[in-house]
């Protein structure tokens, strides 16, 4: 088990560039998200989960740190670390990474198994949550990344 997780190399595309012409904001999201499916495969939450068992998963909070610019074809990987998990939520860290090794952003997400007949969070099936413990357990050697838990504010003397 690789620890952390590292996605397939993904490259920036053209039209997710601002006007400053650098990344958008929000596509810094959308690769983090690329990222995490690809983690969330192997945790057993493939595009046939939700069909298949009518649950699915939520992201209830995401904090993004920006850190250094991305421009248009530049390739990245997503890093996905497993901070924290019981038998309804993840608690993950993720790092994007210039595939020269430097670090674009990182971001932080709560994630919620749901059950859609409700919709309400519900426990995930014992097969997946066995996946997620293996991973649990792979990724408890990794060192807490310092990031974890940040707050925003404006910092005063």
């Amino acid at each position: 088990m690789q620890a952390p997780f590292q996605s397939t190399v993904m490259t920036v595309k053209p039209e997710w560039i601002d006007f400053n012409g650098h990344l958008n904001m929000a596509y810094y999201g959308v690769l983090f998200d690329m990222g995490a499916d690809q983690m969330f495969e192997q945790f057993g939450f493939g595009p046939g989960y939700q069909s298949r068992t009518g649950n699915t998963t939520y992201a209830a909070e995401f904090h993004v740190r920006y850190v250094r610019e991305l421009h248009v074809n530049d390739p990245v990987i997503v890093t996905y670390h497993l901070v924290d998990h019981d038998e309804k939520r993840l608690h993950s860290f993720q790092e994007l990474r210039h595939t020269d090794g430097w670090l674009a952003a990182t971001g932080e997400t709560m994630t919620l198994h749901v059950d859609q007949s409700g919709p309400r969070v519900a426990p995930m099936p014992a097969d997946v949550l066995s996946r997620v413990q293996t991973v649990a357990e792979a990724h408890a050697t990794l060192p807490k990344p310092d990031a974890v838990h940040a707050r925003i504010g404006i910092r005063r003397p």
